[in-house]
């Protein structure tokens, strides 16, 4: 374990080991012991990923001392998909068996079992098997409920084995995948810069550390991620593991989640890539392409002075909430709209706070501005780091049609009450105008349309 994993626990609310490095589900036993004393073990997998390590960390469990009841197999065919039906099925098994549920898989399994531990109050173990998203070590897990997906409340594993040899077998796919995840966290820093600034969500400086200390170096080797080797994959499961840690420490997935989650979590609750075969199109890839396209936006913004922003006219233009409701009834579908509404109004201002807050906004834009383009990462630059990783870095590289990407700016805003650059374009009544400026005649996405 690293020095910088190390100390993340000391602040981690639920995990209080973490395995992580060459060969790591060798000492699964002592890890599972270290956690949960005496206990007994029930591995849970689906076909593949018992095939991949979880008969090995049953072995290894036995051979370790601990007592280990019969597995949870989900079947491998279909793939399986985090939705609540799922976590009623796992819980339903569990609830009667006196056994420390050990996830073996990937993001939607480990959901799916943190979940169902939570609703049983029952703490659990993960072993990662690709390194393709930050969730192992975060509380709450990301599952669709009645096709609006959406974090739901649990704590996190209370032990974590994340083996480099398994995570640098995985399919390129999900290691390209978990490289989107996380270079997410560039431009959702951004976006926390200015939530603190206007007063919405303060900064917190250990946290922030937890997240962007070790983000360049996790990210700072595409093509040695994407052939695999060792130390780089190594290095982006640090980032992700202690991305998690972070969410932890924070309460919130705050220090790892921005608007370029919120481009990825519209497409999913509107079920783009389900029917992807043989495997569904991956939240990280989606985030990839959401973290270009806030990028490019932020390069726009940053063009603007706005210190001389117009705020008369722009409380003036700012909807009041029944325009406000209007607007999102217009573009969101039935089943998501009412929930849509509720967030979009959770974060609707009256013209007096709006007029405070552009003001703040006018005032700290001569030291915020220069903050955030340190932080940020250039569009074109993300792209190139994006493809060498294997990671998509445009929308027809996810399947997304020209209009339903653009429009995804605009309706991505109102999914979620967190605040986001998003919401300070559309505060200041810029939100339109620069997206149009983006794929207008030399705009970064006009060259690229094709």
């Amino acid at each position: 374990m690293s020095d910088l994993i190390e100390r993340a626990l000391l602040t981690a609310t639920d995990t209080r080991t973490v395995i992580a490095g060459p060969d790591a589900i060798a000492a699964v036993a002592e890890s599972f012991r270290a956690t949960f004393g005496d206990r007994p073990a029930l591995v849970v997998g689906d076909e593949r990923t018992m095939s991949v390590a979880g008969d090995a960390v049953m072995e290894a469990l036995a051979s370790g001392g601990v007592r280990v009841v019969d597995p949870y197999v989900f079947p491998g065919e279909p793939e399986l998909y985090a939705k609540y039906e799922n976590c009623e099925l796992l819980r339903d098994a569990l609830r009667d068996v006196d056994a420390v549920p050990v996830a073996v898989g990937a993001g939607t399994l480990n959901d799916v079992v943190k979940r169902a531990a939570g609703e049983l109050e029952r703490p659990y173990l993960v072993v990662a098997t690709a390194a393709s998203m930050d969730g192992y070590t975060a509380f709450g897990s990301s599952i669709a409920v009645g096709g609006y997906k959406q974090t739901l409340d649990c704590p996190a594993p209370a032990g974590c084995v994340a083996d480099w040899t398994v995570l640098a077998a995985a399919p390129a796919v999900m290691t390209a995948s978990g490289y989107g995840d996380l270079l997410g966290k560039v431009p959702a820093g951004a976006d926390w810069m200015i939530a603190d600034a206007v007063g919405v969500e303060p900064l917190d400086d250990n946290v922030w550390q937890l997240v962007q200390g070790p983000l360049r170096a996790s990210l700072s080797r595409p093509e040695a991620v994407a052939a695999g080797e060792l130390a780089a994959i190594g290095e982006l499961a640090e980032g992700l593991v202690m991305s998690g840690l972070a969410m932890q420490a924070h309460a919130s997935s705050r220090p790892a989640s921005g608007a370029e989650h919120q481009f990825a979590h519209l497409w999913e609750m509107e079920g783009h890539g389900t029917d992807v075969t043989p495997r569904r199109l991956s939240h990280g890839f989606k985030v990839a392409v959401g973290s270009v396209a806030m990028a490019a936006l932020y390069e726009r913004l940053l063009l603007r002075d706005l210190a001389r922003l117009d705020v008369d006219a722009a409380v003036a233009a700012y909807p009041d909430a029944a325009a406000l409701e209007a607007r999102v009834r217009a573009v969101h579908q039935p089943h998501l709209v009412d929930e849509i509404v509720a967030q979009s109004l959770a974060k609707h201002l009256t013209p007096e706070q709006l007029r405070q807050r552009l003001e703040l906004v006018a005032a700290l834009w001569g030291e915020l501005r220069p903050r955030l383009q340190a932080q940020l990462i250039p569009a074109a630059d993300l792209q190139r780091m994006l493809r060498a990783a294997g990671t998509p870095a445009h929308p027809y590289d996810i399947g997304l049609g020209w209009q339903q990407f653009r429009d995804t700016y605009r309706r991505a805003q109102m999914i979620r009450k967190r605040y986001t650059a998003l919401d300070l374009l559309l505060e200041a009544d810029l939100l339109d105008e620069l997206v149009d400026e983006l794929f207008a005649p030399g705009g970064f996405w006009a060259a690229q349309r094709g």
